[in-house]
């Protein structure tokens, strides 16, 4: 049988030693992240989280022995390749994606690295006083000429497309023009908590997404009740003031006159007069005065006193306590 050296062995009980103790194991990309941000980045996450690198097979040994407390932190297992860390931490699984997250800074792009997006050189001066780095600079492309004692490049230009490698002359360029099209820093590929491994479909959401989301469904489920007029203690107040609406409104519609309608009756019975003396022809000094002022209005002017009706009566039940409006409700039918 192999001889397995000791130091293999004290790192995987380490790292089982960490996944006991800690609720929430992840796995983090590490790739091509410069070795002083690593220790920055440790250091930032030193108060709720260990991270540890080593061997990959070191790794998934340890979440083998681990899965015999910890159900499921073995299927961790596929996530485990390339340059990558194991996270232990007692923050949950959103909180801890997010915070990887936040450890994204820019990077330069090396040659043949894939651009994320449109690399765009903008417009207006460079760096560059006027010297040799001009022809550089057109080569890849870019309308540079001098202008003021500078390098200035005339347009906005394109020089790599998103999905397309990026050139060893691109790539040393971009950093002198101060541009850093990557990003590098621990990025999750999955996290377990409570039996549960999460992928990053389900990880990477805004921070407001299921607040927002139960906001809505209440909203909703409230309208809803409302609609098919479903009694409950949260509906009843909307319920209430809603039938004193309808109420007052075919209360104005019937000419069934009230205190709370008399005037908006009023108001209809005076502009239907308007209308008709309008249609007939009949008109004395007052009506022709009267008539008008409100000629632009006039197609309009017999629905409004429904409308008007309609506001006072939806400001006042606001006003009313439940007996109020139930009070109001009797006068209107009693």
């Amino acid at each position: 049988m192999a001889h397995v050296a000791s130091w293999k062995k004290d790192i995987v009980k380490e790292i089982v030693d960490d996944i006991q103790q800690y609720p929430v194991v992840a796995i983090v990309d590490m790739q091509e992240i410069p070795a002083p941000q690593i220790q920055s980045m440790r250091a930032g996450m030193r108060a709720h989280a260990k991270i540890k690198m080593t061997k990959n097979n070191l790794m998934l040994l340890a979440l083998d022995e681990a899965a015999q407390f910890k159900p499921g932190v073995e299927k961790l297992k596929e996530h485990v390749g390339g340059q990558c860390a194991i996270v232990t931490t007692d923050l949950n699984p959103f909180k801890l994606f997010n915070k990887l997250k936040a450890t994204s800074t820019p990077a330069p792009a090396k040659a043949g690295q894939i651009a994320p997006y449109d690399i765009v050189v903008p417009a207006g001066p460079t760096p560059f006083g006027p010297g040799p780095i001009i022809g550089e600079l057109q080569k890849l492309g870019l309308p540079a000429q001098i202008m003021n004692g500078k390098i200035t490049v005339k347009k906005d230009t394109t020089v790599v497309k998103g999905g397309e490698p990026i050139s060893p002359e691109l790539a040393a360029m971009l950093p002198k023009l101060e541009i850093l099209p990557m990003e590098v820093g621990m990025n999750a590929r999955a996290v377990y908590g409570d039996g549960i491994v999460y992928g990053l479909d389900v990880l990477d959401i805004p921070d407001d997404y299921y607040t927002s989301m139960f906001a809505t469904a209440a909203h909703d489920a409230l309208a809803l009740a409302v609609e098919l007029a479903y009694p409950a203690k949260e509906t009843i107040v909307p319920l209430i003031a809603k039938a004193y609406r309808s109420a007052s409104a075919l209360s104005v519609e019937a000419a069934i006159p009230t205190k709370e309608t008399i005037g908006a009756l009023f108001a209809k019975a005076d502009s239907q007069m308007l209308a008709l003396a309008s249609a007939s022809g009949f008109t004395n000094d007052d009506i022709a005065a009267r008539l008008n002022s409100v000629a632009v209005a006039a197609p309009s002017a017999a629905a409004e006193p429904a409308a008007e009706a309609e506001q006072k009566a939806d400001e006042k039940s606001e006003e009313q306590t439940e007996e109020e409006v139930a009070a109001g409700l009797g006068a209107l039918f009693g």
